[in-house]
């Protein structure tokens, strides 16, 4: 594929930090050179990468989230191998070449622009995605803005041959208009070409939702949402009570979606002061394991100097692919 590369053993000895007496995940993973290996191999969960930030800066957002997945590769390579982690279950498939796009956003600022380039990329996130749905593989994605999760869906739902549901923890809804691609419309795009089905947003911060937005929900019935302002006084074991009945809705099958501006404090796209801790967000996520995911997509992350934000990344992972 002319705009996909293939994750090699070279550069997983480059990013992995050895030493004497421990095993690191970069050392044990397998790896692939072509998508027909895919359904040959014992993996159940396929990493990939997609370096841009080309949506997010076409819905006015802080660029910085291409640099997620390196930041992300970093941390996941050097997580220990031992009776809690294990490569048995994983592969890293590799990364959505960006470069030339990127140095074609470079050229405008322009956000109808920015989102033809956008609209460049969804084809070959929605190729990858798809292949790997084929392979009867759980895709999770990695790094760049939320623009990318209409690429996935449609990859998910063209893969399975049928539209699919999705739960997106995230501070906005990004149902905005159609007019062009940018971050904020995946959601509107897939539901539109009929690749979505049912939609819950857990976390949705009032302060940031247009009211034509919230309008269009409560009209339709496929659609869902929990506002942080109403759940974030409860107990941590109320917060997961809700949380099972937003899957509900989603029938328990369903892609899952974590938008990182959707935690306090995060260095993301569009960070917020308020909203909810890692400890919160990784045991939404040991749930949602436990029901029928085709995918995880962890997006709008900007890394800092000292390495936190990929940790953060890799602890998610590693929740969602370790074994019970």
């Amino acid at each position: 594929m002319k705009n996909f590369t293939f994750f090699t053993p070279t550069r997983a000895q480059e990013l992995t930090k050895t030493r004497v007496g421990e095993v690191k995940m970069g050392e044990k993973l397998a790896f692939v050179n072509h998508f027909d290996d895919l359904a040959n191999r014992p993996e159940e969960f396929i990493i990939i990468g997609i370096p841009e930030d080309i949506g997010v800066r076409a819905n006015y957002g802080k660029a910085g989230t291409a640099a997620a997945w390196e930041a992300f590769l970093k941390a996941f390579l050097n997580i220990q191998v031992n009776p809690y982690n294990t490569t048995k279950n994983c592969l890293i498939l590799g990364e959505i070449l960006t470069r030339g796009s990127m140095q074609d956003a470079e050229k405008t600022n322009d956000p109808k622009e920015l989102g033809e380039i956008v609209s460049f990329n969804d084809t070959t996130v929605t190729q990858v995605v798809q292949k790997v749905i084929e392979a009867n593989k759980t895709p999770i994605v990695i790094g760049g803005g939320h623009n990318n999760a209409y690429g996935i869906i449609r990859g998910v739902a063209l893969g399975l041959d049928q539209p699919i549901n999705v739960l997106n923890i995230d501070a906005h809804t990004d149902l905005r208009n159609t007019d062009y691609r940018h971050s904020g419309n995946g959601f509107s795009f897939a539901s539109k070409e009929g690749y979505l089905d049912r939609y819950a947003i857990f976390g949705l911060h009032q302060n940031y939702t247009p009211d034509y937005i919230f309008e269009a929900i409560k009209a339709n019935k496929q659609q869902h949402y929990v506002c942080y302002e109403e759940i974030m006084h409860l107990t941590a074991l109320d917060k997961l009570v809700k949380f099972k009945k937003t899957a509900d809705f989603v029938r328990n099958q369903f892609g899952l979606e974590i938008d990182c501006d959707a935690v306090a404090n995060f260095i993301s796209s569009a960070a917020t002061p308020t909203g909810f801790d890692m400890r919160e967000l990784r045991s939404f996520v040991n749930l949602a394991k436990k029901q029928k995911t085709h995918y995880l997509h962890i997006c709008e992350a900007i890394p800092d100097e000292n390495g936190q934000v990929g940790k953060a990344l890799s602890y998610l992972v590693s929740d969602f692919i370790r074994d019970e």
